[in-house]
């Protein structure tokens, strides 16, 4: 009898094995999740696959997460946020600045001289997303918003050093606050997603592709461009923001604890998590840039404090179009710049 009792306790015990190994190698959810760079690209490889895997885990397998990189779904990348919003993708990585007035509130986050590190500043971000863009990111779900490491110039031609070397070339403007930014040195701006500049380098339809070097390496840039030039001090020249959000009819269809297992992969640990991990993305840029005996130049403090004085109406205006939409571009201005110095602490004592 104790026998037959032990089998039969046995064989419940692997039955329920049986089941549970069932379960978990056929999820409950399947989503997919929407980018446009390539699969060699860090973001893809460092921020978007380890946050799948980590929520596959955490959710016992009932969450998989199917990515899709490079549009592979179909479309161009300034349409990527209304695929979340509109269901054809479940969640999407994106740049905010592909829709050029779309989330003016973060336009504070775009403007000269703001960024310090991608860390800092992301998680900056974030918390200024949580207080002040609840209305402008109402139609999706938010997982996090971040940045890049401030930009640089990479130029086919010109070592750029003074304002002078700027005027009159072609200049790939990342977004809206760049591209006046640039026009103010006397630059030619040309609006255009990253993975479009290896080709309109070669073909001479940008003289200088405005970027991090994070995306370098990935898309050959130092090959075409040889010569770079950065901008340091308390606060670097640009940044772009980048938006990680999710369909909301998706999130809500999720019982209660797979939602949390999502909440527990976004918002600021989040953001700085993709902070970091676009700061360390940079120095694989500067290896092969330097392995190819490219050139580097740093604007000196008194050729930066000219930039500032030029790019100063770009600011300006930004907060009096908020002020024109009732929005207050004064506070919000400052309260981005309070963020950024309260979370640069954070990171520099962590």
């Amino acid at each position: 009898m104790k026998l037959k009792n032990l089998l039969v306790a046995l064989g419940i015990t692997l039955g329920s094995l049986t089941a549970a190994t069932t379960q978990a190698a056929e999820p409950e959810f399947t989503l997919k999740l929407h980018h446009f760079l390539t699969p060699l690209s860090p973001t893809h490889q460092k921020l978007m696959v380890p946050w799948a895997e980590k929520v596959m885990k955490e959710s016992d397998g009932r969450i998989k997460i199917d990515i899709y990189p490079a549009m592979q779904l179909g479309g161009k990348p300034p349409q990527l946020f209304d695929q979340a919003r509109k269901g054809v993708a479940d969640i999407v990585w994106t740049v905010g600045g592909y829709t050029p007035g779309r989330f003016p509130k973060a336009g504070a986050f775009e403007l000269p001289f703001m960024p310090v590190n991608a860390e800092a500043t992301s998680m900056a971000l974030q918390e200024y997303a949580e207080t002040e863009m609840q209305d402008e990111l109402e139609d999706v779900h938010l997982l996090a918003l971040h940045t890049h490491a401030p930009g640089a110039f990479h130029s086919r031609d010109t070592l750029i050093k003074t304002a002078d070397d700027i005027d009159g070339l072609k200049m790939r403007a990342p977004n809206k606050a760049m591209a006046e930014a640039l026009s103010t040195l006397g630059a030619s701006p040309v609006f255009m997603p990253v993975p479009t500049l290896p080709s309109a380098l070669s073909k001479g339809v940008v003289d200088v592709a405005v970027m991090p070097f994070e995306v370098v390496n990935p898309l050959k840039i130092h090959q075409l461009a040889p010569n770079h030039t950065e901008v340091k001090g308390e606060r670097g020249l640009y940044t772009q923001f980048f938006m990680f959000v999710m369909n909301k009819k998706t999130y809500n269809k999720l019982p209660a604890d797979l939602q949390k297992v999502i909440d527990n992969n976004s918002g600021i640990n989040e953001a700085r998590r993709m902070g970091y991990e676009f700061d360390q993305a940079e120095l694989p840029g500067y290896e092969v840039s330097r392995a190819e005996n490219n050139k580097f130049y740093t604007i000196s403090p008194e050729e930066t404090a000219k930039w500032k004085k030029a790019m100063q109406p770009v600011t300006d205006d930004w907060i009096e179009d908020m002020n024109d939409e009732d929005l207050d571009g004064t506070r919000l201005y400052k309260k981005a710049n309070d963020l950024i110095k309260k979370y640069e602490k954070v990171v520099s004592e962590s």
